[in-house]
């Protein structure tokens, strides 16, 4: 048994990853920056889970409450990211990069040795693509520390309250008639269930092998953004035309939604993005941690209900549940 200390513990990859430590027998530090935030935690729980989760209060942000919160514990999971912002870049840097570079320093200072770091499939340093960069930056510094280190690269995550695929379905919901997808539609995709990206990580943990590894994890096949788009109206049980739009038409689309707030599949350097394939090997997870990951074929059902009622710690506040 391990105690595990996991940054953004209360947010959609952590809501995977907390049960799943626990079920390993290992305890669990959530860092969480509120009470509300320890709440949603506690929320996605069971009783029995909830006595092998401890929360406490830190920010590797702002660089607060990290040696408290490091005291007794073996190992760090680092999830806290952000995956688009609206100040271009900036935020991105100060989360991703920044967030991640204070995290190594404390997990030194505390002499905590073993730091397993979730990166993403396909990122570089590319000062046109905010997001890529700034992970790209945080999985150099992770690489770069002195720490027993192990970094998972998943491609799109999918799974209730999922947001990617969820986007999508907002966008279907809007649409009069048809769905638009970017440029030909053919970018490529190694959608992973997060449930499996979770058990990579109670793997990571367990293993000492896999320190000094930076590991890509796709799902079983290869989607283009179109079969993604089809499986999405699938799963919510829907009709719509799937058209293909130019990116440059769509970036604007994108732009003026982002000015006002409105979803849309990506956002504006999201679509710089597209233009790189996120694929790796079909056979990842199972030379890595000796598994199959689950097909998504079949499995968006949960589309069918908008992201907030699909989060069972959302859905419980608004009812008022205990």
């Amino acid at each position: 048994m391990s105690i595990v200390l996991v940054t953004g513990a209360s947010g959609f990859v952590g809501g995977s990853v907390v049960p799943e430590l626990v079920s390993g027998g290992h305890r669990v530090v959530a860092l969480v920056r509120s009470p509300q935030a320890g709440e949603a935690v506690m929320a996605r729980l069971g009783a029995d889970e909830r006595t092998h989760v401890e929360l406490r209060t830190g920010d590797p942000v702002a660089a607060t409450g990290l040696a408290d919160a490091l005291a007794r514990v073996d190992a760090v999971v680092h999830l806290l990211a952000i995956a688009r912002d609206r100040d271009g870049g900036k935020s991105l840097s100060r989360v991703n990069t920044g967030g991640t570079t204070t995290m190594l320093e404390a997990a030194r200072a505390a002499g905590v040795r073993r730091f397993i770091h979730v990166g993403a499939m396909g990122v570089t340093d590319d000062p046109d693509l905010h997001y890529a960069s700034s992970k790209a930056k945080a999985e150099e510094a992770v690489a770069a520390s002195d720490l027993d280190w192990t970094i998972l690269k998943p491609s799109l995550l999918w799974g209730p309250g999922d947001g990617f695929f969820n986007i999508i379905a907002d966008l279907v919901r809007m649409s009069p008639g048809i769905v638009p997808v970017p440029g030909n539609g053919e970018s490529r995709f190694q959608p992973l269930a997060v449930a499996d990206l979770a058990t990579c990580v109670r793997l990571s943990v367990e293993s000492p092998a896999t320190a000094g590894r930076s590991i890509e994890l796709g799902g079983p096949s290869y989607w283009t953004y179109r079969e993604i788009t089809r499986e999405v109206l699938a799963g919510m049980r829907k009709r719509r035309a799937i058209v293909r739009m130019p990116v440059a038409l769509i970036k604007l689309v994108a732009g003026t939604a982002q000015a006002i707030h409105l979803p849309f599949p990506v956002a504006t350097d999201q679509l710089r993005q597209l233009r790189l394939d996120n694929i790796g090997p079909l056979d990842s997870c199972y030379a890595a941690f000796g598994f199959i990951p689950r097909s998504m074929e079949a499995q968006l059902w949960y589309l069918r209900t908008k992201k907030r009622d699909q989060d069972p710690a959302m859905a419980q506040r608004r009812r008022g549940a205990p």
